[in-house]
């Protein structure tokens, strides 16, 4: 029988304190690196991390505005964003070679949103069969990097 360790998520799993304020905004007012997961800055938006990723390679793009719904964001934030997202599927291509990609937003704590004050958009890599049993049946992820890691990874294919 085969064993898998990911001793690294235990932090994770054993965290018991909620972040205090919004994670987002909390990232922006911090150095960019792997300490908080920024790995770009743009002039209304930046690219960071998923803290909690589907995969590795999970990024999200934010606005640097505190707001709900992207309809709240003025067109130049929202067209900034979209050059991002575009950004990133490029840049995951080339750090990964993905087969397709899961984009989206979820807007409101009906739809899912883990941080439902603050839009952003999901950029997922995704490979067939890149879902199993370990997901389906165990309700447990197992990525193949470190967030340190994937942050190199993105940060060194980003141009």
């Amino acid at each position: 029988m085969k064993r898998l360790f990911a001793a690294w998520r235990m932090k994770y799993i054993q965290k018991t304190e909620k972040e205090e304020g919004c994670v987002f905004c909390n990232a922006q007012a911090k150095s960019d690196g792997s300490g908080n997961l920024v790995v770009f800055r743009g002039e209304k938006s930046f690219v960071i991390l998923n803290k909690y990723p589907y995969t590795s390679g999970h990024v999200m793009v934010t606005p640097f505005v505190h707001v709900a719904t992207l309809e709240e964001l003025d067109p130049a934030t929202r067209a900034e964003m979209m050059e991002l997202t575009s950004r990133c599927m490029g840049t995951l291509r080339r750090a990964y070679n993905p087969q397709a990609f899961n984009m989206g937003a979820n807007i409101g704590e009906a739809a899912g949103a883990g941080v439902p004050g603050h839009v952003h958009i999901h950029i997922v890599p995704r490979w067939k069969g890149d879902t199993n049993f370990m997901s389906t049946v165990g309700e447990v992820r197992v990525l193949p990097q470190t967030l340190e890691q994937t942050y190199e990874q993105f940060n060194k294919h980003w141009q």
